[in-house]
């Protein structure tokens, strides 16, 4: 019998948009990034997805705000997580600064949109000179894809040669970042419809209350997942989670009971060629 993969649990406990009005628990200091890093550890995370803010909250992008945080983080979890900083705009840089605060700060890991970083075909040589760069560095890229069109793109793109890996990890995100939006597990169904491409390494966030329904789909169907305060503050029976560790357990502990296993950090790096 055939024995099932670990899986890989990512956290990201604070994102770009939300305040501590939304959740007081909300992690925006180098500080509170680096003990809820811990908590999630101990809850069973294996990464962290990090945002870091500028002194009035908003999202920020700036190498030397992540140095620091990445710094705090370190020292209260060591090598225990995968360290991965977001490169997502939010409307408020263009892809040629999103890129350049990641050759400066060079973390461990980064999530890159491709809808943002190379919007269109005029944008693949800049972004695959980058994704070259990332390669010769040892930084480990994880590609966000909203729609099933974005997995094409980006086959399309690995045929053509612009992908310097033969395998590249991917983050499939069921829904959008607006007022309510609330995924569902059936959001996934299109991202493995027989034409889509397939991915090796493969990871899902959601939004709402239902995201540890949509997490535990993906897992059962040989993905990894990511929970956390940035998409989502609820337990799955709807009241409000007391920190993001709860959210962590909350997939940590199903896919225990139903005899599966969780992936460490060094599983994940094994797996992303880190």
């Amino acid at each position: 019998m055939a024995e099932r993969r670990p899986v890989a649990i990512a956290v990201a406990p604070n994102g770009g948009r939300r305040t501590k009005a939304d959740h007081p628990a909300l992690p925006l200091t180098p500080a509170e990034l680096a003990r809820v890093a811990a908590e999630c550890r101990d809850a069973g995370a294996a990464m962290i997805h990090a945002h870091v803010r500028d002194r009035n909250g908003g999202h920020l992008l700036d190498a030397e705000a992540y140095r620091a945080a990445i710094a705090a983080i370190r020292t209260e979890v060591g090598d225990d997580l995968v360290l991965q900083i977001t490169s997502e705009s939010l409307g408020r840089y263009r892809p040629e600064e999103q890129m350049a605060v990641v050759r400066e700060a060079r973390p461990e890991a980064v999530s890159l949109a491709l809808r943002e970083l190379a919007p269109d075909a005029a944008d693949e040589p800049a972004f695959a000179d980058f994704l070259s760069w990332l390669k010769r560095e040892r930084v480990m890229p994880q590609i966000i894809l909203y729609a099933p069109e974005e997995a094409a793109w980006l086959d399309d793109m690995q045929r053509r040669g612009l992908i310097p890996w033969d395998e590249i990890p991917v983050l499939t995100v069921l829904g959008r970042y607006v007022a309510g939006q609330t995924s569902l597990p059936a959001d996934l169904l299109p991202f493995l419809a027989p034409e889509s491409p397939r991915f090796r390494s493969w990871m899902v966030c959601a939004f709402g209350r239902h995201e540890a329904a949509c997490a535990l789909a993906a897992a059962l169907l040989g993905g990894d997942i990511r929970v956390g305060f940035e998409n989502n503050l609820h337990r799955p029976d709807g009241s409000i989670a007391a920190g993001n560790a709860d959210l962590v357990r909350a997939v940590a502990e199903p896919l225990i009971a139903t005899g599966g296993r969780l992936a460490d950090a060094a599983a994940l790096r094994a797996a992303w060629g880190g």
